[in-house]
């Protein structure tokens, strides 16, 4: 289960939901991990020194931490002091044009003021959301996301 997350009660994990993970599958992954590692690195000619490392490397997996659950990670705002665009392209992609254009359409067909001063032949909101947003006066900010969480707020003057 996504949602479940594991405990750890005296160096036994056990699953929130259906008590799925135990110590026992830990055991056989490490002793797996371990099994394979040597598989890869032993050699038949092997001298005391290589087999003295790979005995080490060994031991440091087996005394190695068992990471079941990551830490919590608060996402942070990427300023710029430049003013540059940090994540993404310096262009507005074709899918944040059309979210933006969509939004003001609406707001105009719902009856919000128009920031410019359109012509006899813009008939639709949406031919005066596409003005608007070729001249940038829209007042909107994007923001772009990382995987990781980390956004970047840009407004929309900085596009190029």
């Amino acid at each position: 289960m996504p949602d479940s997350e594991p405990n750890i009660v005296n160096n036994e994990v056990v699953n929130d939901e259906d008590g799925s993970s135990t110590t026992d599958d830990i055991d056989s992954s490490l002793s797996n991990a371990i099994e394979i590692y040597r598989k890869i690195y032993e050699k038949d000619d092997m001298t005391e020194k290589e087999q003295k490392e790979i005995e080490q490397e060994i031991e440091i997996m087996q005394k190695r931490e068992i990471i079941t659950q990551a830490e919590k990670y608060e996402p942070v705002e990427i300023q710029n002091p430049t003013n540059t665009i940090a994540t993404g392209p310096p262009t507005l992609t074709r899918f944040e044009k059309a979210r933006i254009m969509g939004s003001r359409a609406l707001q105009l067909s719902l009856g919000a003021p128009p920031f410019i001063d359109f012509s006899k032949n813009t008939t639709t909101s949406l031919e005066i959301a596409m003005e608007e947003l070729q001249q940038r006066v829209i007042p909107i900010v994007i923001r772009r996301t990382l995987p990781n969480g980390d956004y970047q707020n840009i407004p929309i003057e900085q596009f190029e």
